[in-house]
């Protein structure tokens, strides 16, 4: 399978970025900032994860992760950009490439869902995505 296409001068990585660069990048990109032993857990734990290098400086600049169980649950996180590094695609190669390896890997019918924030919803709605109101509305809750 081949990689989606990336922006001159950055190169798309399987897997997450490095913990200290996806503190970095989370914080600001405007993501809610986690602590070291969150980060650890977080990147260890994910079904998939991509990342997108700058080639000049080696730097980390964009990410998203894939949580799931393999069968027919997914749930697409941590899609993050540096700010001066977005409006490159580098967003919308590692949606292309989270969403290929979950269609290369998972069985016909898999369920692929997101939390949209306002930032991230025109890149969402381009790879497919639809607003499940009124039928589900996203919860949460802290513990």
């Amino acid at each position: 399978m081949t990689s989606p296409a990336v922006a001159d001068g950055y190169r798309l990585v399987d897997g997450p970025p490095p913990v200290d660069d996806y503190l970095v990048i989370r914080e600001r990109s405007g993501l809610s900032p986690r602590r070291r032993d969150q980060a650890e857990a977080a990147v260890s734990g994910s079904w998939a994860a991509k990342h997108v290098v700058e080639e000049s400086s080696g730097t980390p600049v964009a990410m998203g992760r894939v949580l799931g169980d393999g069968g027919w649950y997914f749930h697409i996180v941590d899609m993050a950009t540096l700010p001066e590094h977005q409006r490159r695609g580098l967003g919308a190669a590692v949606m292309a490439a989270l969403l290929a390896d979950i269609r290369s890997s998972a069985p016909p019918g898999a369920y692929v869902n997101l939390l949209a924030d306002p930032p991230g919803r025109a890149l969402y709605l381009a790879h497919g995505f639809t607003d499940t109101a009124p039928y589900s509305i996203g919860m949460a809750r802290l513990v």
